[in-house]
């Protein structure tokens, strides 16, 4: 007997991770974006992402045809840049709204100017997996800001807490 999707989702849910938001340059122009929290470190030499996109993201196919991509981790204070770039349909005026800006790095990456960590990608392999490939990227180009980051738990966006004790 297997695991039903609702009790795979909640258990899921019981895994803190950070907020990054996964950016694409357009072959068309402009950018395109989508909130994700399927990312993780793969190796340290060479340095390697990964992250996981549904088949049927409009960002699947845009990642697959540029074969580079930006990871942008999202500060505590950019829930509402999370929200966004979680929508299906993204407006122009609620990016401007939000004040999202991107910097483009030397190899045409988009990555969000305000993120607290910004990876520039190259994908190196790709993998089918269910309903999602698994995208592996080599970071050719990393930058770090100083400040506290955004958490997804239990499906709601947290803040880290010190603990003083």
């Amino acid at each position: 007997m297997g695991v039903g999707r609702d009790d795979f989702r909640k258990a899921l849910g019981c895994f803190a991770t950070g907020v990054t938001v996964i950016t694409v340059a357009r072959a068309a122009g402009g950018v395109h974006g989508m909130t994700a929290n399927a990312f993780c470190s793969v190796s340290l030499e060479p340095p390697l992402v990964l992250v996981c996109v549904d088949h049927s993201s409009d960002t699947h196919p845009l990642l697959r045809a540029a074969r580079r991509f930006g990871v942008s981790v999202l500060r505590e204070d950019q829930q509402a840049v999370a929200r966004y770039f979680a929508e299906t349909e993204k407006s122009p005026k609620g990016a401007e709204r939000l004040g999202v800006r991107y910097r483009v790095t030397a190899r045409g990456t988009p990555l969000l100017e305000a993120a607290l960590a910004q990876l520039d990608c190259a994908v190196v392999a790709a993998h089918e997996a269910g309903d999602h490939t698994i995208f592996i990227g080599e970071v050719e180009e990393a930058t770090v800001a100083p400040a506290a980051p955004l958490l997804f738990y239990g499906a709601a966006y947290r803040r880290l807490e010190d603990d003083a004790s």
